[in-house]
């Protein structure tokens, strides 16, 4: 499993802990539950201010707000990974703002939301949503099965 980090530096000082750490193996929690070889893939992770994830929400899904995380998935569902070599499974985007203001607003350390927040959008990139009330029970599980193995639970 490889992650690469923007800023990663920087988000490890900001938010405390070894934040980078905590997120490599939620992905790797996540890739063992969904029967991923964890050895082929990647994601990238860009930590960005409210403004710049309020362009990227503009533009790529017409909503003009600050969201807390995006994901960016590269394939469709994991039938579509490549048989050989790395899978990139796709980019996740976590607006630095929303990490304090959730962490705050839930009463949990900045840490844990930031890992919570990546941790939601590795599923997304796995092909969990919450449109649908069955969809949101199941993400909502795998999340709450992941921050319970790291220990950073609410």
């Amino acid at each position: 499993m490889e992650l690469i980090f923007d800023e990663s530096s920087a988000v490890s000082e900001r938010f405390g802990g070894d934040i980078t750490g905590l997120m490599e193996r939620a992905a790797a929690l996540i890739l063992e539950r969904e029967q991923i070889d964890s050895e082929r893939c990647e994601i990238s992770v860009t930590f960005v201010t409210g403004e710049e994830i309020r362009e990227l929400n503009r533009d790529y899904r017409g909503v003009d707000r600050v969201t807390d995380v995006l994901s960016f998935p590269q394939f469709e569902a994991d039938e579509d990974f490549p048989d050989e070599g790395p899978i990139s499974l796709g980019d996740v985007v976590i607006c630095r703002d929303k990490i304090v203001e959730q962490a705050e607003e839930f009463g949990h350390s900045e840490a844990r939301e930031a890992v919570y927040l990546f941790t939601h959008s590795v599923l997304h990139l796995l092909g969990y949503d919450h449109e649908t009330d069955e969809e949101k029970s199941e993400m909502r599980a795998a999340e709450e099965e992941i921050m319970q193995a790291l220990e950073l639970t609410r």
